[in-house]
């Protein structure tokens, strides 16, 4: 007994983060948490090396306070959340961030971060395997203010060689249950469903067209372009949500107002929250195809 006490005594200080180096502690981060990025790129089409590098760096592999006190791996602000948060300084003092009750659920809710926002909407036309290109566009489009940001992303990657995760990309939709309260509904299929505002979604890959999806929904093409507020056909871009049924028309529950983003259109926002572009329109006493400007508020309910 005292034999095995000694080694396990042994072996927790050796892995102690106060006894590794930095890259060592990295190296055990990936590997803790590679299959759940896995995961994420193939529900999501964002690729697991961003989304590993992304998490190791921001997070401290795993050390930093938004990490271990809020579960918060991406240093998500809050951006109308209604969630838990957590206040902590970054760019100013007391800034308020998501809070998760699991890494896993930060995970989730980083790639319905970048699938719901129209910043990051040419991304998702990137090749899988561009992580050069990935990691240059979240720059660009503002995920961080350090200028280096695409550099140390992409040095990350190209030193623990995450870029072979990638090859592992097949987009075969995992059915696991999703932990997020917002969006919680799996079905008996392959594609994962989730709710949003009480409506039904589903998260698109690169093999769907509208047509395909009404089919497997039981819909008619023009009933699913309806319940997304689509007049005209156009491509179906993979990693972007689509409701399969009919939108509420104002929002349950959670936050009033939201804050315009630069990019974003009154249909992006229809589509973030689950509202009937119409009643969007309606709620915010606009004419319908009023165009919007960053900074402004918009009703939701």
């Amino acid at each position: 007994m005292k034999f095995f006490l000694k080694i396990s005594l042994i072996t927790t200080l050796c892995l102690s983060p106060l006894n590794l180096k930095a890259q060592d502690i990295r190296a055990l981060y990936i590997e803790k948490y590679k299959e759940t990025a896995i995961r994420q790129m193939e529900q999501f089409g964002i690729p697991a090396s961003i989304i590993l590098s992304q998490a190791a760096l921001e997070s401290g592999n795993g050390t930093s306070r938004l990490a271990t006190k809020a579960n918060n791996h991406f240093g998500i602000k809050c951006h109308n959340w209604s969630g838990k948060t957590i206040r902590h300084d970054d760019d100013a003092k007391n800034e308020c961030f998501r809070k998760y009750s699991s890494p896993e659920e930060s995970f989730m809710d980083h790639s319905l971060f970048l699938t719901q926002r129209a910043r990051y909407r040419d991304l998702f036309k990137l090749d899988i395997k561009d992580y050069k290109g990935w990691a240059i566009g979240l720059s660009k489009a503002g995920y961080a203010t350090n200028p280096q940001y695409a550099q140390l992303l992409i040095s990350i990657i190209e030193k623990y060689s995450l870029y072979t995760l990638d090859s592992r990309h097949n987009y075969s939709i995992s059915a696991n249950h999703i932990q997020n309260q917002t969006f919680s509904e799996s079905i008996p299929l392959k594609r994962a469903v989730y709710k949003n505002n009480s409506v039904r979604f589903i998260i698109t890959t690169s093999y769907d067209s509208y047509s395909s999806i009404a089919k497997e929904f039981g819909l008619f093409r023009k009933e699913l372009m309806r319940f997304n507020d689509i007049e005209n056909e156009l491509p179906l871009e993979a990693g972007i949500p689509l409701y399969i049924e009919k939108k509420r028309r104002k929002l349950k529950k959670g936050h009033n107002i939201h804050i315009v983003s630069s990019g974003e259109t009154m249909h992006d926002i229809s589509q973030q929250y689950g509202i009937r572009l119409r009643n969007l329109y309606k709620i915010n006493d606009m004419k319908e195809g009023e165009i919007i400007t960053p900074g402004i508020e918009i009703k939701l309910r």
